[in-house]
């Protein structure tokens, strides 16, 4: 265990954290006792008392989401905060001659080629630029399983060294066997060769980020030596339709004061968010290796988000974790649609909830497990939410059914009057939207009153029409999301577990039939919700009308949403318009060069059968084997025998009689290529070049990590 290294303005940020919890504590009981005064007015029961502690659970987690936006909202109308991580560069020594050796790695799972050496070739020339490229090396961590996507990745990494000045500073291998998805990916990459580094900055698939921030994050952890893993907060960039873009500026807008304001009081103790962070490879060896959960899947088993848990070990083994809030130049995309969207929420709720099983680990901060909890509840707030609306209902029918009972049972001579009580709901209902709002209204102000970043959303008023969309648009899709995390929730405590696929990275449209499928029992409970409210208590259809809209057009708005053309409407008319996207940095503008050039902007066609482009295709030959493990791993002789029948049918039958895995099973094994290469007579003096692209493809340097 390290000693907890006593970082500037550590009682600073005690009182912070303090003066933090005092004003979320206090906003919180005295909403909560006037909500509960207003509930026993007519009489408290067991309806009543369920229906309070629902809201009072949901509404903690909007005042502390509250108080974090106001706080940072201060901070920013200040000038930033002084404990900021970032700020310590302002002290840091100029650069030496060397940084020390750092690798920025990718894992990725079945992926479109083109877009991910698109980021890392618009990475690789913005770290060059910097002259710092020497200091560096890029691995793409490969864990497709899909044989022709497979092959593809090679050619494309074949392809980029070729283009690149220094072909030495990129690496690339296919992994074997995919244990442990993302979290086996990077533990391989730390044994196998963590020894030659000392950092490690990590990357999604999505994930872009300037040279200037790389070597600022590297020069962050030689100033900070208690410092084990640094969050560079990552913005979205890139989205068309207009889902993405109705994501991509919110957070754009909204994000820095919240950013700000979890920074005041976490300081040390922040979260990692998986990826666009650098890590301190050897203590995250030694002390973030993720336990086994008991049981089984979807709670047991493999933790499957494992940022928060390793933010989590890495606090307690005495090493520092800091959202460099103040830190640019690191980006990625989000989905470009409610389904896309909702596909990724699927895996992180099954995650988030096997966290509860973690949050009495004996040593953890008392910040980390708030993180946890939030991340909880991230997931149960929506069918607490959604049962809340249920019991209110309830309520409602019956005080409007059932006549309330001016005498009790004998138990007084006097009538108990029933009191209304609409004043004290109105005034009620417009303190939460208050607390739900005026985080927007601060969030306008600081972007007006920085005239940079106004002009990046298109000036004042398209900034103001931007953010009043935004909250409509948002109001009508939270119901539904609402529904689709209920569903999550419900069928992971029920031991349906998830499926780990690729996500969705291009600009897929939502069809009418997809969006009907997935969303007819939001429009079914609309219904039938708005009949009963109709016969029995008409009045509550008017409080309720947000929810129930939002219910009603979930289906043409999940797929008018996913439109790219609504998107360009939108950016037409200047709505939803961000920085990045108006006056994109140089970085951006490298990436989508290279999108454009190889077609990564539209949706990639199937990738060509990766056996037969190396039995057939001589470059592509010659560059798989140079990325297969060498030497060879033995072969069990049932497996020899079993790779032998699978080239007998390739012989006989031809390659597309194989099933994806079968091929995939021949590409792992160099010999049995060999021999399908002699038996199909194709050696390198007669085989023909079928892909063009691999024929200009011309291998320079070793090509195997």
């Amino acid at each position: 265990m390290k000693t907890l290294w006593l970082e500037p303005g550590r009682y600073w940020l005690l009182l912070r954290r303090a003066g933090f919890a005092t004003l979320v504590t206090l906003t919180a009981l005295l909403i909560g006792w006037n909500a509960f005064q207003m509930l026993r007015i007519n009489g408290i029961d067991t309806l009543k008392l369920i229906s309070f502690i629902l809201f009072f659970v949901l509404m903690l987690s909007i005042v502390l989401s509250f108080w974090t936006a106001v706080i940072g909202f201060i901070v920013q109308w200040r000038g930033g905060d002084s404990l900021d991580l970032t700020r310590t560069l302002e002290n840091a020594p100029a650069i030496g001659t060397n940084l020390p050796r750092t690798a920025v790695v990718m894992p990725i799972y079945n992926e479109e080629p083109s877009r991910v050496f698109a980021g890392v070739k618009a990475t690789y020339e913005s770290l060059e630029l910097t002259g710092r490229l020497k200091d560096f090396d890029i691995f793409v961590l490969s864990d497709t399983t899909d044989p022709d996507t497979w092959i593809s990745e090679e050619m494309a990494f074949a392809q980029l060294r070729e283009q690149v000045s220094d072909p030495e500073r990129l690496f690339y291998r296919n992994r074997r066997k995919n244990i442990e998805r993302k979290t086996g990916n990077i533990a391989d990459f730390c044994e196998t060769w963590g020894d030659h580094y000392q950092y490690m900055i990590v990357f999604d698939a999505d994930s872009i980020m300037s040279g200037l921030s790389l070597v600022n994050l590297v020069r962050l952890m030689e100033h900070n030596p208690h410092v084990g893993i640094v969050q560079a907060p990552p913005l979205p960039v890139n989205r068309r339709s207009l889902f993405g873009r109705l994501h991509q500026f919110a957070m754009q807008a909204y994000s820095l004061i919240y950013i700000t304001g979890l920074n005041f009081w976490q300081g040390g103790a922040a979260n990692y968010w998986g990826h666009n962070a650098i890590i301190r490879i050897r203590p995250f060896l030694e002390h973030c290796r993720l336990p086994k959960l008991p049981g089984k899947e979807p709670l047991g088993g493999s933790i499957l988000s494992h940022d928060f848990v390793e933010a989590a070990f890495m606090r307690r083994a005495g090493w520092k974790v800091y959202l460099a809030s103040e830190l640019r130049g690191s980006y990625e995309e989000v989905p470009s649609s409610l389904i896309g969207y909702a596909a990724r929420d699927r895996r992180w709720c099954q995650g988030n909830l096997q966290h509860a099983r973690l949050l009495c680990t004996p040593g953890f901060h008392f910040v980390n497990r708030i993180h946890i909890l939030m991340g909880l509840m991230g997931y149960l707030a929506s069918p607490l939410w959604l049962l809340l609306l249920a019991l209110t209902t309830a309520e409602g029918i019956r005080e409007t059914v059932f006549k309330h009972a001016y005498f009790t049972s004998g138990r007084s001579l006097f009538p108990t009057w029933h009191i209304s009580v609409r004043e004290r709901a109105l005034m009620l209902f417009i303190l939460m939207m208050s607390l739900l709002l005026l985080p927007k209204l601060l969030s306008l102000l600081i972007n007006c009153r920085k005239r940079e970043r106004l002009r990046g959303f298109g000036g004042g008023f398209k900034l103001i029409c931007s953010v009043v969309c935004e909250t409509l648009v948002s109001t009508l899709l939270a119901p539904n999301l609402a529904l689709l995390q209920a569903r999550f929730v419900i069928g992971t405590l029920m031991g349906r577990k998830v499926e780990w696929n690729s996500q969705d990275r291009g600009e897929t449209s939502t069809t009418f039939g997809e969006a009907f499928r997935r969303h007819w029992p939001s429009a079914f409970i609309a219904v039938i919700w708005t009949v009963i409210l109709a016969l029995t208590v008409p009045k509550l259809i008017w409080w309720f009308s947000p929810v129930i809209a939002g219910f009603l057009l979930a289906i043409p708005l999940s797929a008018f949403s996913s439109r790219v053309s609504w998107g360009q409407w939108a950016k037409q008319h200047g709505l939803f318009l961000t920085p990045e996207e108006l006056e994109p940095p140089d970085l951006l503008k490298r990436f989508q060069r290279e999108l454009s050039i190889h077609g990564g902007a539209e949706p990639a066609a199937p990738p060509a059968n990766g056996l037969t482009r190396v039995l057939h295709d001589v470059k592509a030959w010659e560059i798989h084997r140079s990325l297969l493990s060498i030497p060879p791993e033995p072969q069990h002789p049932l497996h020899e025998n079993h790779l032998e029948k699978l080239r007998l049918k390739v012989l006989h039958e031809g390659v597309d009689a194989l099933e994806a895995k079968e091929r995939r099973e021949l590409l792992l094994d160099a010999q049995s290529l060999h021999q399908l290469r002699a038996d199909l007579n194709l050696s390198p003096e007669t085989a023909e070049v079928h892909h063009s692209e691999s024929a200009d493809s011309q291998c320079s340097g070793p090509l195997r990590c």
